[in-house]
């Protein structure tokens, strides 16, 4: 098959426009987070705010053990800005979320500094999706040879670095991310890290995985059993609905 040099120009053009396209929405997107982090979070602004969030992540922040829905309660301020701020500069693919990160319906850097403020220090649960448990050895190597530099060695995450806390994280959701992550299908992912993981065989995956999901937050950090969110005393809880058949990226 031939090729043309009229198409080969095409392409290449294409192939310039993404890499800038990628770069203004990166830019973008960095902006809005030290942006935000510059300003004074207003935590019970940030409660109404949470009220767009708590029907997907539940009005306590905790997610889905199905992994449809990360545990969002107890993560770090910057880490939720910056998320925040790569879904809606289009840094991070997510069609699920992204109509609600729209300033129309979210507002602008104010409201995700008064809201991520909120969700980070909400309570977490303590049950958690986790894996088999049949792989913890070879998970507990793999972690403290790939993960602790950055995500530490008890999976605390580092806020200066919008590292994330993984610790009481979903089992199925962290794995669907670490494919992601992998396959190059979280564009804002560290580019170290995929470089990282590019050998990890699905094994590798399961077992470091599974080993993350029970690392076990500070104990000042889990909520007590039967606690439900007081600033949301009307909301109809079902369990079996949250998270169904919905794709979040």
């Amino acid at each position: 098959m031939k090729i043309s040099v009229w198409s080969l120009t095409v392409l290449g053009g294409l192939l310039v426009l993404g890499n800038c396209w990628a770069d203004r929405t990166a830019d973008a997107a960095m902006d809005e987070y030290a942006k935000a982090l510059e300003l004074t979070p207003d935590v019970e602004n940030g409660k109404k705010v949470y009220k767009l969030c708590a029907v997907c992540h539940s009005p306590e922040g905790w997610g889905h053990e199905s992994g449809a829905y990360p545990q969002v309660a107890g993560q770090l301020n910057t880490v939720i800005i910056k998320q925040l701020a790569d879904i809606r500069a289009r840094n991070r693919d997510n069609p699920t979320m992204l109509p609600f990160t729209s300033p129309a319906l979210l507002g602008g850097a104010q409201e995700l500094a008064d809201v991520a403020a909120y969700i980070a220090q909400l309570p977490m649960t303590p049950h958690n999706g986790k894996g088999s448990g049949r792989d913890l050895e070879l998970g507990r190597q793999l972690y403290e040879e790939n993960c602790t530099e950055c995500h530490g060695e008890g999976g605390e995450g580092d806020r200066v670095d919008h590292i994330p806390a993984i610790y009481g994280q979903h089992y199925q959701y962290l794995l669907r991310q670490f494919e992601w992550i992998k396959m190059g299908r979280r564009r804002n992912a560290d580019s170290e890290m995929v470089k990282q993981i590019r050998g990890f065989r699905h094994r590798d995956m399961m077992a470091v995985l599974d080993y993350v999901s029970r690392l076990q937050p500070p104990a000042e950090k889990l909520a007590e059993a039967g606690w439900t969110n007081p600033d949301f005393p009307k909301f109809v809880r079902d369990p079996a609905q949250r998270g169904f058949g919905m794709d979040q990226r």
